[in-house]
C-alpha cells in the first residue's frame, strides 16, 4: 500500500492516479512495448504524462482519434508488439473503432486506454461522458476497468499491466480495451512506484502434433502452396517446396516471391480456364493469410481435396468452408517438421511445369510492361514493388494490382489492412510502421483512399518519420469500374454513386499541410521519387476506363502466352494459337467496348469462362 498522508487529500489522489498511470507504463515498457500515439483532451492527462515522462516510450501526438488508432494498428502490424493508443473521454474513444477492427480481424496486437469519467459522473448528463463500457464489443481480446485508481488496488497494478501486455500478445493477438476512469486534479507527480514483475511475458503453445498432416500429403505429387502474410521464414517455405515438388503461389505480402519456386502471376495465369483446370491441385496447404485475388481464391476452393491451414494466430480463416486440417504453428516452424518428416525430396515436374507456365507469364507482362502499358496504374504498382524498403498498399486497386502486377522478384516488405479490407487509415498506418521501424515506408493508395484519411497528413511535415505516399488519382472509386454496376448502369447514375468524382487538388492539398508534393509524368519519373527522402505526396494521374483496357490488355497477354501449357504434353515453345492472337488484337482495337471490366480477359475460344467480376 502506497504512503498517503492524511493532510492533503486532493493531492495525494491526483498522486495515486499518477502513480498508478506510471506504474502501468513502467510494467507495459518492462515487458517490451516502446511505442504510444496519443490524442489531446483533459480527462487523459494522468496516462498523457506518464506516457510522456518515460524515456523508453517513443511519443507520437496526433490531431484526432482516428489516425492515432491506425498509426498504432501499423506499429503493432510492423513490430508484432502492441503499440499503446490514448485518448479523452467520450465520443474520442469511438473514433478507435475502425483501427480495432481492423486489428481484430488481423490478428494485430494494440493496448487502447480510453479515459473515462468517474462512476459519479456517469448517467447524470455530465459533459463528454458516453457508455464506454465495453465499447468495442467482442473485437477486443479484453476488456477492463479498474474503477479509480485506489491506494487499495495498488499492488495490482503491475500484474494488471502483464495482463493487458499478455492478452493483446498470445496466440490470438488483437487489440486490448483498458477503460481508466479518474478524477479532478488530473496533474500531480507520482509517488515511488511499486516494484517490478520479474520475468518476462510469455506466449506458451503446445507442440503441434503433425503426424495426421504429413498423412495426408506423402505421395501426393500434384499439390500447390499458397503463401500469404504470416510467413516468418520464407526459406522454409522454399524447403518444403523442395521437398513436395510444389509451386509457391507467393502473395505480395508473403516475403516469397523472388524464391525459385515462386509463381508471382497466378491470378493471370488462372484466367485461361483449360490451363486452370489441368493445373487442378489435389493438396492445398495455405501458409498464413488468403490472398487478394478472387481468379486465385475461386480456383483453390473450386480444388477440393485435402486443404490445410497454417497459421500461428489462432484464427479461423475458411471463408469457402474447405479447410480439412488445420494447425496452429509458426509457418517457419511447420515447414522445417514437415520437411523432417517427409523425408526424401518430392518429384519436381509438377513444379517444374508450373514453372514454366510463371516464366511464360513473367515474360508475357514483362513485354506489356516495356511497350504499351509502360505507364498507368499496373506500372505504378510494378514499380512500387520494386521499391527497397517497406511498402504499405490499400486495400482497393492497389493492393491487387501489386499481387497481379508486382515483380516476380519483388524486394519491398509489403502491408496491408487486409482485416476489414477497409480504404480508411491508410496513411496513418503508414505513419505507425515508419514510427516503430524508423525507416521508410512507401504507401500505395488511390485518390479515394487518400481523401478518406485526409486528416493524417496533419503535422506530418514536422514528424521525425519518411511517408513516401504515391497516390494514383483518377479522380473517383476506380475500384468499381471493374465491377459489373459500371456496365448495368447508365453512366450517369453510376458515376452518381460509385464512380464519385470530386475534383480536389490533391498537391494543394498536400502541400497545405506543408508537404512536398507534384505530379509526376511517367513511370521513370516515379521510381526516381521513391527514393527521394522525407515524407512527401506524389501524384500520379490516371484515367477509370482506360485503366480497366490496361488491366485487359496485361491479362489477355498472359492468357496468350500460357495457353500452349493448356494441353497436357505440348511443347511449351509452340506456336500460340491463333484464335489467342485475335482475342488479343480484339482487346487492343475494342477499346470502347471492352467490358468496363466485367471479368478481364474474357476468351471463350481460350477456354476463359465469360461473364463474373474479378475483384473483390
Amino acid at each position: 500500500m502506497l504512503e498517503v498522508s492524511a493532510a492533503e487529500p486532493a493531492r495525494s489522489s491526483a498522486r495515486i492516479q499518477a502513480t498508478c498511470c506510471a506504474t502501468l507504463v513502467d510494467q507495459w515498457v518492462a515487458d517490451g512495448v516502446t511505442h504510444a500515439m496519443v490524442s489531446p483532451g483533459s480527462r487523459s492527462t494522468p496516462m498523457a504524462l506518464a506516457l510522456a515522462a518515460h524515456p523508453a516510450i517513443r511519443l507520437e501526438v496526433f490531431h484526432d482519434e482516428r489516425t492515432a488508432g491506425f498509426a498504432a494498428l501499423g506499429a503493432g502490424l510492423a513490430t508484432g508488439r502492441p503499440a499503446l493508443v490514448l485518448c479523452t473521454s467520450g465520443t474520442a474513444a469511438a473514433h478507435f473503432y475502425g483501427a480495432v477492427l481492423e486489428a481484430h480481424l488481423s490478428g494485430v496486437p494494440m493496448i487502447v486506454l480510453t479515459a473515462d469519467r468517474p462512476p459519479e459522473l456517469r448517467d447524470v448528463g455530465a459533459p463528454q461522458t458516453i457508455d464506454q463500457t465495453k465499447l468495442f464489443g467482442d473485437a477486443v481480446r479484453w476488456f477492463h476497468d479498474p474503477g479509480v485508481p485506489s491506494d487499495e488496488a495498488s499492488h495490482t497494478w503491475r500484474s494488471l499491466a502483464r495482463r493487458v501486455v499478455s492478452s493483446s500478445s498470445g496466440v490470438r493477438p488483437g487489440p486490448v480495451h483498458v477503460n481508466l476512469p479518474f478524477r479532478e486534479p488530473l496533474v500531480a507527480e507520482p509517488y515511488e512506484l511499486p516494484p517490478l514483475l520479474p520475468g518476462l511475458v510469455g506466449v506458451h503453445r503446445n507442440s503441434t502434433q503433425l503426424e495426421p498432416v504429413v498423412q495426408v500429403l506423402v505421395g501426393q505429387a500434384r499439390g500447390v502452396i499458397v503463401a500469404g502474410r504470416g510467413i516468418d521464414e520464407p526459406q522454409a517455405v522454399a524447403a518444403l517446396s523442395e521437398a513436395t515438388g510444389w509451386p509457391v503461389l507467393a502473395d505480395a505480402r508473403s516475403g516469397c516471391r523472388g524464391l525459385p519456386c515462386a509463381v508471382a502471376a497466378s491470378d493471370a495465369i488462372l484466367r485461361h480456364d483449360e490451363l486452370a483446370a489441368s493445373l487442378r491441385p489435389d493438396v492445398v496447404v495455405h501458409l498464413g493469410e488468403p490472398p487478394a485475388s478472387k481468379v486465385l481464391n475461386q480456383w483453390l476452393a473450386a480444388a477440393g481435396g485435402v486443404q490445410v491451414r497454417v497459421t500461428e494466430v489462432d484464427t479461423v480463416i475458411d471463408p469457402a468452408h474447405t479447410i480439412t486440417h488445420r494447425v496452429l504453428s509458426p509457418v517457419g516452424v511447420f515447414c522445417h517438421s514437415i520437411v523432417a518428416l517427409l523425408g526424401a525430396p518430392g518429384d519436381a515436374s509438377w513444379a517444374h511445369r508450373w514453372g514454366a507456365v510463371s516464366a511464360a507469364a513473367d515474360a508475357a507482362l514483362a513485354d506489356v510492361f516495356a511497350g504499351e502499358a509502360a505507364d498507368g496504374e499496373p506500372a505504378v504498382a510494378r514499380a512500387v514493388s520494386s521499391f527497397t524498403g517497406h511498402v504499405l498498399v490499400a486495400s482497393s486497386m492497389p493492393v491487387r494490382d501489386l499481387e497481379w502486377f508486382g515483380s516476380p522478384d519483388q524486394v519491398a516488405t509489403v502491408w496491408a489492412n487486409r482485416g476489414a479490407n477497409g480504404i480508411d487509415g491508410t496513411v496513418a498506418t503508414a505513419i505507425g510502421i515508419a514510427a516503430a521501424t524508423d525507416e521508410a515506408v512507401v504507401v500505395l493508395l488511390g485518390d479515394v483512399a487518400l481523401l478518406h484519411d485526409a486528416s493524417s497528413l496533419t503535422a506530418l511535415s514536422g514528424r521525425a518519420v519518411d511517408v513516401r505516399i504515391v497516390v494514383v488519382d483518377n479522380d473517383g472509386g476506380g475500384i468499381f469500374s471493374f465491377l459489373p454496376q459500371a456496365t448495368s448502369l447508365p453512366g450517369e447514375r453510376f458515376e452518381q454513386l460509385f464512380g464519385t468524382p470530386h475534383h480536389t487538388d490533391l498537391v494543394g492539398l498536400a502541400a497545405a499541410h506543408g508537404l512536398p508534393a507534384r505530379t509526376v509524368a511517367n513511370t521513370t519519373e516515379l521510381r526516381a521519387a521513391l527514393y527521394e527522402p522525407g515524407s512527401s505526396l506524389v501524384r500520379v494521374a490516371s484515367n477509370r476506363a482506360a485503366n480497366v483496357r490496361q488491366h485487359g490488355l496485361l491479362h489477355a497477354a498472359v492468357i496468350d502466352a500460357v495457353a500452349p501449357f493448356a494441353e497436357c504434353g505440348q511443347d511449351p515453345e509452340s506456336s500460340r494459337a491463333d484464335d489467342g492472337r485475335q482475342h488479343r488484337l480484339q482487346l487492343r482495337l475494342g477499346l470502347g467496348e471492352f467490358g468496363q471490366g466485367i471479368a478481364l480477359g474474357h476468351d471463350a475460344a481460350a477456354g476463359h469462362q465469360p461473364g463474373g467480376a474479378t475483384v473483390g
